[in-house]
């Protein structure tokens, strides 16, 4: 009685085998994307070199530098003005890359010492992609190393 047991399980797992193997003999092979399925909808940025010129981005470094500084150092710098702003490189890189404009400057700060600032403005690089963005350093207030050493990342 066990053999006959043994021997229907057997059975039937080969039948289920058989099965699966003749699903997949008979299943219809992949096909190439039709034309309407190659990128249809799907626009990417077009951009354009539309950057805006370096004292376009002063107010948004001073906010950003000021909340950074009060938010993540508990510190009261702020920087109260610019100078000898200018820009550094626009597009160093291939076309084909997203348009940067690298800019410096010297920033005053409420502690009275003038530092160096280095910050790039980006086409399409604001909040999920709409809008300029903005990323700098100030030489010396790195204090996280985002741009170590000397803010030389920030730069072209």
């Amino acid at each position: 009685m066990r053999d006959l047991i043994s021997s229907w399980k057997k059975a039937a797992v080969a039948a289920l085998v058989g099965a699966a193997f003749g699903l997949m003999a008979l299943a219809p092979t992949a096909q190439a994307a039709n034309p309407l399925e190659l990128n249809f909808g799907l626009f990417g940025p077009g951009y354009e070199g539309r950057v805006a010129d370096c004292a376009a981005a002063l107010s948004t470094i001073s906010s950003q530098f000021q909340q950074k500084e009060s938010r993540f150092w508990n510190s009261e710098l702020q920087i109260t003005g610019f100078d000898r702003v200018h820009e550094t490189a626009f597009r160093p890189w291939a076309s084909d890359n997203i348009p940067r404009r690298y800019c410096s400057a010297q920033a005053m700060i409420n502690d009275g010492k003038v530092r160096q600032v280095h910050y790039s403005i980006i086409e399409d690089g604001g909040f999920a992609g709409y809008n300029q963005g903005v990323e700098w350093c100030v030489v010396g207030l790195d204090r996280n190393w985002a741009y170590n050493p000397s803010c030389r990342a920030a730069k072209k």
